[in-house]
């Protein structure tokens, strides 16, 4: 998992919350990529008794096959679904997203879910195709608009939106209230140099619905070739916990999603890793 001509107190009611932030629960806590690299290729079924078994919110969904099972088996759990991630080619200009989109999103009325877009096909931060995914993004905004489905722009290493200031700037020029931007905790890292991070979230804060961490070194361990940028979440010498004080800090209340793309081995045994830090970090009032 935030509006952002929402105030954060309206967000907060807008996704269940409580409206008072000395009444808020922590972040809903969510785990995506969790099949991708996941040796027990758990079914659906399974994948959602894991996640509800080790006390995770739910779960985010990569690409558009089996999302009708998907909500099916969360909703048989009572777990959310938080995200699905699409690809959406900007080089191509005549089915830039698959056509499925249009025969999901009925499914995902007033579910509060946000489609999380990588926006791919062009150079990274190159401003002169803004016109192109200006276009794009307003006709996802306007495709999702009925179902209550939030777009979002998700920073990725190598994408156009390759920054937290590409996917602001564009949002501020797309100027939807349906459309925000997500801060990727492994692809800041990979792309910045960690100064301004309070100043970075705060400029963001106006369209920011979610946000991704993981376990991961820090940016300049990352750069030498002697840090990983991808780790469960109890590992990695970068300050997650400190990241949360700067979000709660900031007043954001919406989701965070664990990032677990890569990680190799049983899903269960990296997840109860991760879900025995966040319980940490609440805990130790992080």
């Amino acid at each position: 998992m935030r509006t952002l001509i929402l105030t954060c107190m309206g967000l907060a009611v807008a996704m269940g919350m409580p409206a008072h932030a000395d009444e808020a629960a922590p972040f809903p806590f969510f785990a995506y990529c969790i099949d991708t690299h996941d040796t027990m290729k758990r079914s659906l079924v399974e994948q959602a008794g894991l996640i509800k078994e080790l006390g995770f919110d739910g779960v985010g969904h990569l690409w558009l096959d089996n999302v009708k099972e998907r909500l099916e088996t969360l909703d048989a759990a009572g777990l959310k679904l938080f995200q699905i991630t699409i690809r959406v080619n900007m080089a191509s200009t005549e089915a830039p997203y698959e056509a499925k989109l249009k025969e999901v999103l009925p499914l995902l009325k007033d579910r509060n879910v946000q489609v999380c877009l990588l926006m791919e096909g062009v150079p990274p931060s190159d401003r002169q195709s803004d016109a192109v995914g200006v276009k794009i993004i307003r006709e996802l905004s306007d495709l999702a608009k009925d179902s209550g489905t939030e777009i979002i722009l998700y920073p990725h290493v190598n994408n156009w939106l390759e920054r937290v200031e590409d996917a602001v700037h564009v949002a501020r020029l797309v100027d939807r209230p349906n459309v925000g931007v997500m801060f990727n905790l492994c692809h800041w890292l990979k792309e910045d140099n960690e100064e301004g991070l309070k100043d970075l979230l705060k400029s963001a804060l106006p369209w920011l619905r979610a946000v991704s961490i993981n376990g991961a070194d820090r940016a300049e361990e990352i750069k030498n070739g002697a840090g990983n940028w991808l780790q469960p979440l109890d590992s990695g010498s970068f300050d997650v916990a400190g990241l949360l004080d700067v979000l709660k800090e900031l007043g954001y209340t919406g989701p965070v999603g664990l990032q677990c793309w890569g990680i190799e081995g049983d899903a269960r045994d990296h997840l109860t890793r991760s879900m025995g830090a966040w319980k940490g970090f609440q805990k130790d009032g992080k």
